[in-house]
């Protein structure tokens, strides 16, 4: 993932929640980019766009997101509670 900071250069636009079942994705951020395994919420953070799978940007508000996430504590809380929204991620 790499984090973007206009909207128009974003693959997708995220919104941070309060609560994790506001969320359509519970996300936990690894440590190394090897620890990111498929589309289910373990996000690796990088230092180039060139570097990343995806480029999203935070919104401010719901509504002006594409998916809505959830940061977890814990590696096996991450996962999706909305797979409608799973094809965002590819």
């Amino acid at each position: 993932m790499f984090s973007v900071d206009y909207p128009n250069q974003s693959d997708v636009k995220v919104y941070v929640v309060e609560y994790e079942n506001q969320c359509d994705l519970k996300v936990f951020k690894v440590d190394y980019p090897n620890q990111v395994d498929g589309n289910n919420g373990l996000w690796y953070f990088v230092d180039y766009p060139n570097q990343s799978d995806k480029k999203i940007y935070f919104v401010d508000y719901p509504n002006q997101s594409d998916l809505k996430i959830f940061f977890v504590k814990y590696k096996n809380q991450s996962g999706w509670r909305d797979k409608s929204k799973q094809h965002l991620m590819y």
